[in-house]
């Protein structure tokens, strides 16, 4: 009916290498809608959004649909609440399939795979079977694997432990403390305050936009 929403408005962010910048603000304020933009899914309307791809910048806000892939596929990965894969393939070969689009072999692929996903508590047993059939918190852990294992020098995460328990919140704590050792520029959304008090280097709060009256 013509009604307008306006959602963000006069955002400046930057995120430096090796950096973990947690998202803040109540919820409704802006902050998924942001992590969307960040990664092309939600077209900005004005501004850019640079982010620095095999050694020029690259505008998400204005790039092409298939440079907006090409980013995707080796500067800037993102990890979801949810898990969509496709139905009926095993676990493994979904984790693993995230290095061989890059030209991994697939055996050193799946040997990487194997031992993400153990480091995420995902038994050898359960490798093969599709994680259709898996618990929140296990479909949660293959999808942080899909997003780690490719070592994307930029991470968008976006409630990485809302469905883990405290063992396997302390195990991604590790593994986003070693991706910035890495040099990986990080933005999160992290509303349990020990993990994000674990991993942010700093906060960027995300004020809701009101319309004027």
């Amino acid at each position: 009916g013509g009604m307008r929403l306006p959602v963000l408005q006069g955002i400046d962010l930057d995120v430096r290498a090796g950096e973990c910048v947690v998202l803040s603000g109540p919820s409704g304020a802006g902050k998924s809608t942001l992590m969307r933009s960040l990664y092309g899914n939600y077209r900005a309307e004005a501004g850019h959004i640079q982010v620095l791809h095999e050694g020029r910048m690259v505008d998400i806000a204005t790039a092409e649909p298939g440079v907006v892939l090409a980013v995707r596929r080796h500067t800037l990965g993102y990890v979801s609440q949810f898990l969509r894969v496709v139905p009926r393939v095993g676990t493994l070969d979904i984790v693993a399939d995230e290095l061989i689009t890059r030209g991994t072999p697939a055996e050193a692929a799946r040997a990487t795979a194997a031992a993400l996903l153990l480091r995420l508590n995902i038994p050898r047993r359960l490798h093969d079977i599709p994680p259709a059939t898996f618990s929140g918190g296990e479909q949660q852990r293959v999808n942080l694997a899909r997003g780690f294992i490719a070592g994307h020098p930029i991470l968008l995460l976006d409630e990485p432990t809302a469905s883990l328990d405290a063992e396997n919140r302390a195990v991604v704590v590790d593994m986003i403390r070693d991706a910035k050792a890495r040099g990986t520029a990080i933005v999160a959304i992290c509303h349990d305050a020990e993990v994000r008090d674990a991993i942010a280097d700093r906060l960027f709060p995300v004020i809701p936009t009101r319309e004027a009256a």
